[in-house]
């Protein structure tokens, strides 16, 4: 543990010096800010939204911005490079050791910037509404800092390879960004198009499980909103997985699997790559 504590540190210390976490820092606060004070512009009024409303509007926020956050920061500094990953591994230590280490320094940096754009977003509400739903903006955190954690796990999963790779490993991160938030819905979308109605909700479910970005736009959605989040389909689910209990039973499921899986490969890789 001290090991593992010692890199984390180290990374923490490098990545809180980084301009491009400094700048995410500020433009995620930006953005929150933003969210929060543009609830009113359709309707015609003015002002920020309070706690509950703000919650819901930055949902979509986070599962864009955080995944690519994550997997692009991850990717770039978890690549090994030539002559200093073979310094840093010649350690008489485990690797998967120094691997969870840089691994949680990354995850407790990307953490406090998005934590200082949350906190910037939540002080202001809090000022211009007061305080109610406050817990529902919680959710939102909560959200952020899960997806964090996964996708800095399948970034590490993909940078864990052979030196100087750097270029390959961005690449396959920007790829697996798109497929996640993007793409797999389009295609879930396509399938149960071709499905008679039961099939292509069971589908439509599963998929909304089995995906890191929907399991947690699912979660988060039914805890701020409850079982009104999705009209129908929120009853049709809640009959699917047998309750509000096990929806969350099950999106806390697939958010572990997505984060230990992929640090187990990534260990895995890079204990058999020669550096």
């Amino acid at each position: 543990m001290s090991v593992i504590w010692l890199c984390a540190r180290h990374e923490l210390l490098l990545a809180a010096r980084s301009r491009w976490l400094q700048w995410f820092a500020v433009i995620f606060a930006g953005l929150a800010l933003l969210v929060a004070a543009s609830g009113y512009v359709l309707s015609g009024g003015y002002g920020l939204q309070d706690f509950a409303r703000t919650a819901v509007s930055l949902v979509q926020l986070v599962l864009l911005i955080v995944p690519l956050a994550a997997l692009v920061f991850g990717s770039l500094t978890l690549s090994p490079d030539r002559g200093a990953a073979e310094l840093l591994y010649a350690q008489p230590v485990p690797r998967w050791a120094i691997l969870a280490g840089r691994v949680i320094g990354l995850f407790l940096a990307l953490a406090a910037a998005e934590l200082l754009g949350f906190g910037v977003a939540g002080l202001a509400v809090q000022y211009f509404s007061g305080p109610s739903g406050a817990s529902q903006f919680l959710v939102v955190v909560a959200l952020s800092l899960a997806l964090t954690a996964v996708f800095l796990s399948i970034a590490a999963a993909l940078a864990c390879g052979e030196p100087g790779r750097r270029a390959r490993a961005l690449a396959m991160a920007l790829v697996v960004w798109f497929v996640a938030v993007i793409l797999f819905d389009l295609a879930a979308l396509g399938v149960a198009s071709m499905l008679r109605s039961g099939a292509a909700s069971r589908v439509l479910m599963t998929a909304a499980l089995l995906n890191p970005v929907d399991a947690g736009r699912t979660g988060a959605y039914m805890a701020i909103e409850g079982t009104s989040a999705f009209g129908s389909a929120s009853l049709a689910l809640l009959r699917f997985t047998g309750g509000e209990r096990a929806v969350a039973a099950l999106v806390t499921a697939s958010l572990l699997l997505w984060t230990v899986v992929p640090a187990w490969m990534a260990a895995r890789r890079l204990g058999r790559t020669d550096l």
